[in-house]
């Protein structure tokens, strides 16, 4: 696989990289199955897909055990990025928490659960409206100057807030969420962070698997799943935005690869230091992700992806209030 570096100054990593989520937590929970999983994160790694990403909030806590124990004799071939912030109670609904001193005592229990002494890329999942985002940053810098993290990153930010943490402390990474159907980073955000050599780490980067085209009906998701309270995969919505994956499937005929394939391969062209890092808990979706990494879209192809019309439907609605980004572009675009 082609590879890029995270950031201007960061470590090697493949253009793919591996959302962890779905494997532990959100989707189909019924049908998690680690030892799968686990064998998945490994034939990534074998393919190049090195940037693997988990968060304390996935289960919670059991995506980072799982991808603790995929790691295990295999941690230098990883660049890991874990992430604090959000906390979800018994009904699954996310609370923000990025208070000091909650950070300092979440880093030691992430260390312990991945069976690491550092972790790559410790990313704030949510600024905390509660508490001066220079605390929270400050907090993360700490972790650096001990060595417990290499680098630090923010997830769903806005443009004021990456500027106000950039200048505390260098931010390595921005993950946000960016496809065919979510493209507002592309405004304001993406050019800054291409400006200040931050990678960016579009997640849901295939519409939460909407654009691949396997989803045709809201029924063939399963009871549990998340998606089944997004806006964008009910009733009307769901139906108007088939519309974007028959174009995308177009593309896919004239080029020669899957709608999926031709989804990431989008993304990551939007600039040098983008990188998608969609989810599976399947080997031949990650093999099929993983060649996407090697796509090179021509220019009218890229051209009539760009001219897309929006989604139809919020990205969360009032399901996921707490993962919501006031501020932030959470729209279509």
């Amino acid at each position: 696989m082609r590879t890029t570096t995270l950031g201007a100054g960061g470590p090697q990593v493949g253009r793919i990289g591996l959302g962890c989520m779905g494997m532990s937590w959100a989707y189909t929970e019924a049908d998690r199955d680690d030892a799968a999983s686990i064998k998945v994160i490994h034939r990534a790694l074998d393919l190049g897909v090195t940037l693997i990403d988990t968060a304390d909030a996935y289960g919670p806590y059991s995506n980072e055990q799982l991808v603790g124990r995929a790691l295990r004799g295999r941690r230098d071939q990883a660049v890991l990025a874990t992430k604090v912030g959000l906390v979800p109670d018994g009904n699954r609904q996310l609370h923000r928490n990025a208070r000091p001193e909650y950070i300092r005592g979440a880093i030691e229990g992430s260390l312990a659960r991945l069976g690491v002494d550092h972790v790559d890329l410790y990313q704030l999942h949510r600024v905390d409206p509660a508490v001066p985002l220079a605390e929270s940053w400050g907090t993360l810098a700490e972790l650096v100057t001990q060595g417990k993290v290499r680098a630090i990153g923010l997830s769903e930010a806005t443009l004021e807030e990456i500027k106000e943490a950039q200048a505390i402390h260098p931010v390595a990474s921005v993950q946000s969420e960016l496809s065919l159907w979510t493209r507002g980073q592309l405004d304001e955000i993406l050019p800054y962070t291409e400006e200040q050599g931050i990678a960016f780490l579009p997640f849901s980067p295939l519409g939460r698997g909407f654009l691949t085209g396997a989803i045709t009906s809201a029924a063939d998701l399963p009871e549990g799943d998340m998606r089944k309270q997004l806006p964008r995969f009910q009733g009307e919505a769901f139906d108007a935005n088939q519309a974007l994956v028959a174009k995308v499937r177009a593309v896919a005929e004239r080029v020669g690869a899957t709608p999926g394939q031709v989804a990431l391969a989008w993304v990551a062209a939007q600039g040098q230091y983008v990188l998608p890092i969609p989810g599976t808990k399947r080997l031949r979706y990650l093999e099929e992700n993983a060649a996407a990494g090697d796509l090179e879209l021509p220019a009218d192809a890229l051209a009539e992806l760009d001219a897309l019309p929006p989604a139809v439907g919020d990205r969360y609605g009032s399901a996921f209030a707490g993962a919501s980004t006031a501020g932030a572009s959470t729209g279509s675009r």
